[in-house]
């Protein structure tokens, strides 16, 4: 599979909305109260005129707001941006592969049933639960608020199963992003993961998708593992360069 450079930032960027947006450039700085780096990090495409003041301005925005200056670094960055971070001592963190299949190449079939419009309660505590642990709130919202503007910010599909597991997919054009799939402690090694995967698949075909697309960061052997059996393959990467001083406050959000 053969895609435009920037394709899988955008795509990522529109299905994981970050309720604050500021608009610089090329650049997106984005805020969420501190919920996933995903959503409070700079998202640095195109060219910029001056970069030097493009990283300073990056940094005022987020010092003003509390948080660590975490840039997204993927195959759609501003050329140069990732050396001149790493200059300035930006510690790379986060390695994630973007992965993807061809719907119609899905191994297993599986029926579109229990898809959701909304997520229920169920699904948002199920999920926070294993995905929310360590993050504190940043301002008077409380952290999983912020979270659930998130979820809910663009349209898409919930899956619950009630052994405990969830997923999220989100159409877009084509393409099918799947996101938030987790699964409870106390349920995992059931293949409770792969349904919740395998329906959503299905569930894409139903509304005109024509490909799939996860990430998933490259030491989750365990996760990596169910997609490439599923069929997954990898098309692309991204990293997050954060602030030197700010690394300790950083590390652990996605």
């Amino acid at each position: 599979m053969d895609f435009e450079r920037s394709l899988f930032d955008r795509l990522v960027d529109e299905a994981w909305p970050a309720p604050g947006r500021v608009v610089t450039g090329g650049w997106v700085l984005r805020y969420a109260g501190g919920v996933t780096k995903r959503a409070n990090s700079v998202l640095p495409l195109g060219d910029v005129p001056d970069m030097d003041r493009a990283i300073a301005e990056a940094e005022r925005f987020y010092a003003g707001v509390g948080l660590p200056c975490v840039f997204s670094i993927g195959a759609g960055a501003t050329e140069g941006l990732d050396a001149e971070l790493s200059r300035r001592g930006y510690r790379r963190t986060g390695p994630t592969l973007i992965m993807a299949i061809r719907l119609a190449d899905v191994r297993s079939a599986a029926e579109p049933a229990g898809v959701e419009p909304d997520p229920s309660e169920d699904w948002l505590r199920t999920w926070w639960q294993t995905e929310g642990i360590g993050h504190r709130a940043h301002d008077r919202i409380p952290p999983r608020a912020w979270a659930e503007r998130i979820l809910t910010g663009v349209r898409a599909g919930y899956l619950h199963l009630p052994e405990g597991a969830v997923g999220r997919a989100v159409p877009q054009d084509k393409w099918l992003g799947i996101y938030c799939m987790a699964v409870a402690p106390h349920a995992r090694r059931r293949g409770l993961g792969t349904s919740v995967l395998r329906t959503l698949l299905a569930w894409g075909r139903t509304q005109g998708a024509v490909y799939g697309y996860l990430a998933v960061t490259e030491a989750n052997r365990a996760a990596r593992a169910l997609y490439e059996r599923e069929g997954f393959t990898v098309v692309g990467r991204y990293h997050y360069r954060v602030k030197p001083e700010a690394e300790a406050t950083a590390r652990g959000r996605r």
